[in-house]
């Protein structure tokens, strides 16, 4: 009965569980499986295949979350429907949810609209709620899209996930390198859009690093020195405006919106005119910052873009990385 129902092949590159899953679907459509049948029990699978149970778990899990089938305690798990359908329900887990990521979270909605079921939550950049989702989500979607921002050494906890189910998202993390994702490179992003705006920032007499530190990438830091260096600029790194006092030809470039607002003041209190004597170049591009003060310039990733790749990645399986690209948009501010 049981090799009637699944059916394993030892030398495809198709995971067992996956074939598992495959294997019931096809005994529902042949008839072999009907609604309230009872399916073969994980031990009796687990000795007619050689598979360890943990495999045959992942598989019954996402039948499960699937809504194909349900288990009764002491009995065994029983063919829920017969209405097979092939959507994805998808655990999506973002750091936060602020104006430039909205982007990125509506671009991806709309690519998987009418395709999967998706469920987001946010950590906050909180470690205890990351992980706690994270448990708590397991065994219950068919794919995972991650955004471990950063926090190092969470490998293990993705562990229990299969590894074909998760994508990671926005960082490209040494400890997560099995997996696929789309990501920001932000050393070289940066170094890039200030190699591409030289020629406005040769006018500053010195250029001014505003990285508020904490939840932000700190290769940017590393890109902005050594840009520096290598072009003789005059340049300082700061984590606030706190005892700064900005003066003309001089170019901030800010990761912090609260910043990029109480600069704007400054230089309008000052009466410095940007983009002649006084230069401010912000992070991560939103439409706000097209209109404020006459365009403020940004260096942004393609947040659309991002949205976009992640979800064909999900729905087709790749199993890439991906480098998201990002731009210099060069604005009145510069």
């Amino acid at each position: 009965m049981v090799k009637r129902i699944i059916l394993i092949d030892s030398k495809s590159s198709i995971p067992k569980y996956r074939q598992i899953i495959d294997s019931v679907y096809s005994a529902i459509e042949r008839k072999v499986l009907k609604k309230g049948d009872k399916v073969p029990s994980i031990n009796q699978i687990c000795s007619d295949f050689n598979l360890s149970r943990d495999t045959v778990m992942v598989a019954f899990n996402e039948l499960k979350a699937r809504g194909i089938l349900l288990s009764q305690p002491g009995k065994g798990y029983y063919i829920a429907t017969t209405e097979i359908q092939h959507e994805e329900k998808i655990f999506v887990l973002f750091d936060e949810l602020n104006a430039f990521k909205e982007d990125l979270y509506n671009s991806l909605m709309s690519e998987l609209k009418g395709k999967a079921n998706v469920e987001v939550y946010f950590h906050h950049f909180n470690l205890k709620v990351y992980k706690n989702l994270i448990a708590d989500s397991i065994g219950k979607y068919t794919s995972y899209i991650i955004m471990p921002a950063t926090f190092s050494n969470t490998a293990i906890m993705l562990s229990k996930i299969p590894k074909d189910k998760v994508f990671i998202l926005d960082r490209l993390k040494p400890d997560l390198n099995k997996y696929p994702v789309v990501y920001q490179d932000f050393k070289q992003d940066f170094y890039d859009a200030l190699t591409e705006g030289i020629s406005y920032l040769r006018k500053y007499r010195k250029l001014v690093f505003v990285n508020t530190g904490g939840k932000e990438p700190v290769e940017r830091v590393e890109a902005f020195e050594d840009f520096c260096n290598e072009n003789a600029f005059s340049f300082k790194v700061v984590t606030s405006l706190v005892g700064v006092r900005p003066s003309l030809y001089e170019a901030f470039f800010l990761t912090s919106d609260r910043e990029l607002v109480q600069l704007v003041k400054i230089a309008k209190d000052y009466k410095y005119k940007l983009g002649k004597k006084f230069g401010i170049v912000s992070f991560n591009d939103t439409m706000l910052k097209e209109v404020v003060a006459g365009g403020i310039t940004t260096i942004s990733t393609d947040f659309v873009e991002m949205g976009k790749t992640l979800a064909d990645m999900v729905l087709t399986r790749r199993i890439e990385k991906v480098r998201n690209p990002s731009r210099l948009i060069i604005r009145n501010s510069l």
